[in-house]
């Protein structure tokens, strides 16, 4: 009964460790997600209204706009850019973003994957040893983005899919992320980053171009476009670092909430056995001392 009584005892105080890791890890998965949540809440409507203005040029130029970062092609070569985290411990938030890029490939880009003319560039250590050990085609140069988080070492990373582009080493671009919504919400999506996608105008005042540009506005979008991709991406890797520190936070949460519930099993299973060995020497002594009085 005492080795019992001290197996309990070990499992309790080894769920009080692992309870105190976990709290610890949720305070500094909250700390993180302010300042990222932060960054891309003040970096989301300007990276929009920019998207909203690229397209809107772009869907009524009607020809006449020249740029190879709009080029429509026949896709023959892709690159996915796949952001996901550096760590663990995030619940399932690296397994839905690589279910969803493997998705994306299988449903859009099979026929080029089949012929191994799909790439992958990782931003997260995650990713990165996902498609390495599974064996796909692996840009490495990226991955550990995450450890200098700012926007030049991000526009490095966009300058390598536009350049692609550009030389037609691509013909398509890809980007997997995570949309932070709040710290218990992110949505998986892939978006085309290269073409730019044009946007249908309806017949109710849809997207309409009205800009007067100065200089010429082959010029000035020849200079405006990468700036705004470059803010794209960089958007999409900011929303991906809040969404996983959100996703920490919350299953840190969930854990210690576990080790609550498996605390208070454990000390009944205690109190119990405890009671019952007392009992069992309480009747060892009344047997005993009526042995020797009879």
């Amino acid at each position: 009964m005492s080795g019992q009584l001290k197996e309990v005892r070990n499992r309790i105080k080894s769920i009080q460790s692992g309870q105190q890791i976990t709290k610890a890890m949720k305070m500094v998965s909250a700390a993180k997600l302010r300042r990222a949540q932060d960054a891309i809440m003040l970096m989301r409507p300007y990276a929009v209204k920019l998207q909203e203005m690229l397209q809107n040029i772009v869907s009524n130029s009607e020809g006449n706009i020249d740029t190879p970062l709009a080029a429509q092609r026949e896709v023959e070569k892709v690159l996915v850019v796949v952001i996901t985290s550096d760590r663990g411990l995030c619940g399932a938030f690296n397994s839905n973003l690589i279910k969803t890029a493997k998705r994306v490939i299988r449903e859009k880009y099979n026929e080029q994957f089949e012929q191994g003319k799909v790439d992958i560039l990782p931003i997260g250590k995650k990713g990165y040893d996902h498609f390495v050990q599974n064996g796909y085609k692996v840009n490495d140069k990226f991955w550990q983005l995450f450890a200098n988080l700012n926007f030049d070492h991000v526009k490095e990373a966009a300058a390598v899919a536009m350049q692609g582009f550009i030389d037609g080493t691509y013909d398509a671009v890809e980007i997997v992320y995570s949309e932070f919504k709040n710290a218990a919400t992110q949505v998986f999506v892939a978006e085309q980053f290269l073409p730019i996608a044009k946007v249908e105008n309806s017949d109710k005042g849809g997207l309409k171009a009205d800009f007067i540009f100065e200089p010429e506005k082959d010029t000035l979008i020849a200079e405006l476009m990468p700036k705004i991709l470059n803010t794209q991406f960089f958007k999409a890797v900011l929303d991906s670092h809040a969404s996983e520190h959100g996703a920490r936070m919350t299953a840190m949460d969930k854990a210690t909430e576990n080790a609550s519930e498996i605390l208070r099993s454990l000390k009944i299973s205690y109190n119990r056995a405890r009671q019952a060995a007392i009992t069992t020497e309480l009747t060892e002594i009344v047997s005993g001392a009526a042995a020797l009085a009879g």
